[in-house]
């Protein structure tokens, strides 16, 4: 209704999840991490305890877009049923097959999955269960939960569990009766909601994805957002889509505090908005920061890993610091940069904000190009043809996408990544590395790392990298084909799948071929048609980690 009066390409604040408008605040890309070092190491529970809107759902759709390649989800939405529906549930989840005599059983049930994970131990694939909204499972199911941490071998967990719910999850668990499933959870972890910059950030964020080109919403209705939902994302959504819409109704172009107060009366009631309601609320977020950080004050391993914004890398002895003109800088120039990497240095203290307005000079269009050739080993030539025809003459193609860090991840390859922030400036910089918390930069003197979350609060999808076609040519590869980009497909799936090439019929792209690519589509959360698209193509290259090619993937890159 109000999306071309405001600009907008679509309803910037649905309150479905939709991975284009994933905004990681620093608690949201810390839990992410710890989640997936979860699922990477064996043993024990991991749990994620938020309030209602705070963000969860998200996280654990994140969480399966990210997946390992080696490992199995089981997801459990909606965990009220008996102990043995639970198992019964579980195995249809992973694709086991039970008999019909042995559903009601829960030894028959446990037996088949521990057939199942040993066998899956055995082929080097991990296996995880997700349970969320766990607060509602009953006790006597929590207890059967535990005992499936007994599935073991001599020197190994078979299934790891994930535990998200509501604050409520917390308290259940804190019960005598459950004080033996308590003592093997291995990592807990809370979100918070939004602090009022993140809320400001948040707002912006959804706008920008959704097409707007100005600031719709002033500073202090910004702040009356942030005081009236108390930082929490669904609540932010469902006020600012209401406060759209009367400013739709009144023939307001921008959003003022008048109409985002009168959006949380129709949201809340008359005394929602009402001083004593908002200083109530700042009290217990107060209340809730102090506790906080007295928490974090026993877990100082993990306050340290989140504390740093943005922390330059010291290069490696066999990367020697450029200067401007592409020769090695003078051995003092190097030491002043090891210098600034150091920990505790002004440098390793600089937000995103500070790098790109210091670096400014190294983010625009041309200068990233040439930051990005140069991981490819190549010169980039300013003023001769364009960047891509520059790359086309190295065998190399553009690529120039809208996608998502998931993305990204899924073609590990170095990007441009091009960043628009609050004030409209866009900068273009490269990230070389991307880990699960953090983005490795190329800005300054040497590589800078900066969390994600401050990345995407400025970054709206635009991307660009460069890859190599294994024939040369961008093409869609299906059915009936035939040729070396076909041979390629065929042997890097068999190699990915540990198998020895078939001979003479890898040139032909037939069902064998069409089997392979929809397992691999499947397994990395690709559309399942079994046709070798580019994005397909660039994501088992990906895959593959080939050798003189910049990778992407901070643990396949050495970094």
């Amino acid at each position: 209704m109000y999306l071309s009066f405001f600009g907008l390409n679509e309803k910037p604040f649905s309150i479905t999840p939709d991975p284009r408008y994933l905004f990681l605040s620093e608690r949201h890309a810390e839990a992410m991490a710890h989640l997936l070092y979860g699922i990477k190491e064996a043993g024990g529970f991991i749990q994620l305890t938020g309030e209602v809107g705070t963000g969860k759902t998200t996280i654990v759709r994140s969480l399966l877009a990210q997946t390992p390649e080696n490992a199995e989800i089981a997801l459990i939405l909606n965990p009220r049923m008996t102990a043995p529906e639970f198992l019964l549930t579980l195995c249809e989840e992973l694709g086991i097959g039970v008999p019909d005599k042995a559903a009601g059983s829960l030894k028959d049930l446990v037996d088949i999955l521990n057939d199942y994970l040993l066998r899956a131990h055995a082929a080097g694939r991990r296996v995880v269960l997700v349970v969320d909204e766990a607060q509602n499972l009953a006790p006597e199911v929590l207890e059967q939960v535990r005992l499936l941490t007994n599935l073991e071998t001599n020197t190994q967990k078979l299934l790891q569990i994930i535990l998200i719910g509501q604050p409520e999850l917390r308290e259940l668990l804190d019960r005598s009766v459950l004080r033996q499933l308590a003592q093997r959870i291995t990592g807990r972890y809370h979100l918070d909601p939004l602090s009022g910059r993140e809320t400001v950030a948040y707002v912006r964020h959804r706008l920008r994805v959704a097409g707007a080109t100005s600031e719709i919403f002033t500073r202090r209705a910004l702040q009356r957002i942030y005081h009236l939902s108390g930082g929490v994302p669904r609540v932010i959504n469902i006020l600012c889509d209401r406060a759209l819409l009367g400013g739709y109704s009144m023939d307001r172009h921008r959003i003022t505090t008048g109409l985002v107060r009168q959006a949380g009366t129709e949201v809340f009631g008359r005394h929602a908005s009402r001083p004593w309601i908002v200083w109530s609320g700042a009290g217990a977020a107060v209340l809730l920061a102090a506790g906080t950080v007295a928490l974090w004050r026993f877990v100082p391993a993990l306050w340290m890993a989140s504390s740093a914004q943005a922390q330059p890398l010291q290069r490696t002895a066999q990367h020697p610091v450029k200067n401007g003109k592409g020769r090695d800088a003078p051995a003092h120039a190097a030491a002043a940069a090891a210098a600034a990497a150091a920990p505790g240095s002004a440098a390793a203290r600089q937000s995103l904000a500070q790098l790109l307005s210091r670096y400014a000079g190294e983010t625009t269009a041309q200068a990233a190009y040439g930051k990005l050739f140069s991981l490819w080993g190549l010169r980039y030539s300013d003023g001769a043809t364009g960047p891509c025809g520059q790359a086309s003459g190295h065998g190399l193609i553009c690529l120039k996408e809208q996608g998502s860090l998931g993305q990204l991840r899924l073609y590990n390859r170095p990007a441009i990544l091009r960043l628009t922030d609050s004030a409209g400036h866009t900068y273009h910089v490269v990230v070389r590395q991307l880990g699960r918390a953090h983005a490795t930069l190329e800005l300054g003197p040497t590589p800078c790392r900066v969390g994600l979350a401050a990345l995407t609060r400025d970054w709206l999808g635009a991307y660009v990298m460069l890859w190599q076609p294994p024939d040369g040519q961008l093409r869609t590869l299906s059915a009936g084909m035939s040729g070396t980009g076909v041979r390629w497909l065929r042997t890097s799936l068999q190699q990915l799948e540990g198998v020895h090439s078939s001979g003479s019929a890898g040139n032909v792209y037939d069902a064998d071929l069409v089997r392979l690519v929809r397992r691999f589509q499947r397994t990395h959360g690709l559309t399942v048609d079994g046709i070798a698209g580019v994005e397909t193509q660039v994501a088992v290259s990906g895959a593959l980690a080939q050798p003189r090619t910049p990778l992407l993937d901070a643990e396949r890159n050495g970094g």
